[in-house]
């Protein structure tokens, strides 16, 4: 989601473009105002991702979003105002084909519901998800995307079971409010992880304190990490009193530069292991497609298992770079940062 104020075209646009490149699929913009929804028209002239317009309180708002082109409405049907307002906005989604996804999240639950269960529960946010649904179907409408996220793991897990279990609408998952970059990662991570290895989930977002970079680049380890997304995969030891080489800053200077690298190249399937020393080095690690082995202040370059060179520490990650750069096919656009 964006962070920028959407009546910026500039600004939002930029933003927009920026977590495209790196590997940004749908943006969701806030309309909290007509300025807002007017802007989402000029935006669309610039961006090349689908765009998302994410609506609370003025159902007309979400009719003029609409009017301007947005790709996706998020709304939380409790909080539109009235069942005519979703009603108006379940008839232009209609008309131009657009889905809706249903936003619910722990903190906006019905009064009613939250009597019935004790608080909240998956089961309350379960039902506050259906009667969403049935509103829609009421009024003839059934393009939906569902969501129910909350900042406990446990209960966003078992909410999104449920919804799996008792609906058959797409699901877009996610941990909300996650917190700030460390533990928002890991919460997400948990999260969005579990729920993927079990086959839930059609789109994610990673919720943190943060700058939405950093959601896009933890999105997508989590993707790499389950094998659901190419990418460049570096594996490293944890060192130990038999590593003799710097190995934390190597790896982290490695994985910077790496990641500066643009696609082709960023996006292949390519795994790159650091290791501090001969045990962990190319017998361990010989199905990477390269790596680095310590030695006494030195190391080797390696690559299928193959030891290519040795090379002083502060030379390792260059040398390691050099190495794949000439063992890359020029077509994958590989160049070395420095």
């Amino acid at each position: 989601m964006t962070t920028t104020k959407t009546a910026d075209i500039a600004a939002t646009t930029a933003q927009i473009n920026d977590l495209a490149k790196i590997g940004c699929d749908i943006i969701r913009v806030a309309v909290p105002d007509v300025a807002s929804a007017n802007a989402i028209s000029k935006i669309k002239e610039h961006i090349t991702i689908p765009l998302v317009a994410d609506i609370h309180f003025d159902h007309k708002l979400a009719l003029r979003a609409i009017e301007a082109g947005a790709d996706k409405i998020r709304i939380n049907p409790g909080n539109i105002g009235s069942p005519d307002g979703v009603k108006a906005i379940a008839a232009a989604c209609n008309q131009r084909n657009i889905p809706i996804r249903i936003g619910v999240n722990s903190g906006s639950l019905e009064e009613h519901i939250l009597k019935k269960h004790g608080g909240v529960t998956s089961e309350a946010m379960l039902e506050s998800v259906q009667g969403h649904v049935k509103l829609l179907n009421k009024y003839d409408f059934d393009n939906i995307w569902l969501s129910a996220k909350s900042s406990n793991v446990p209960l966003t897990v078992k909410t999104y079971r449920l919804l799996h279990e008792q609906t058959n609408y797409p699901l877009h998952i996610g941990i909300t409010e996650a917190g700030t970059e460390y533990n928002g990662i890991i919460k997400s991570s948990i999260g969005i992880g579990v729920l993927l290895l079990d086959g839930i989930g059609d789109t994610i977002r990673v919720s943190l304190t943060a700058p939405p970079e950093k959601e896009i680049e933890a999105a997508k380890a989590i993707l790499k990490a389950l094998n659901l997304r190419p990418g460049i995969d570096i594996i490293s030891c944890p060192t130990c009193g038999r590593c003799n080489i710097d190995i934390i800053t190597i790896a982290n200077e490695v994985e910077t530069r790496l990641s500066l690298l643009p696609s082709p190249f960023s996006l292949l399937p390519t795994t790159i292991a650091i290791m501090g020393c001969a045990v962990n080095g190319p017998g361990e690690a010989k199905q990477a497609d390269y790596g680095i082995a310590g030695g006494d202040n030195e190391g080797v370059i390696f690559a299928k298992g193959e030891i290519i060179k040795k090379a002083p520490m502060d030379k390792l990650a260059d040398e390691l770079l050099k190495v794949i750069s000439t063992r890359t096919d020029q077509k994958n656009n590989f160049t070395p940062r420095p």
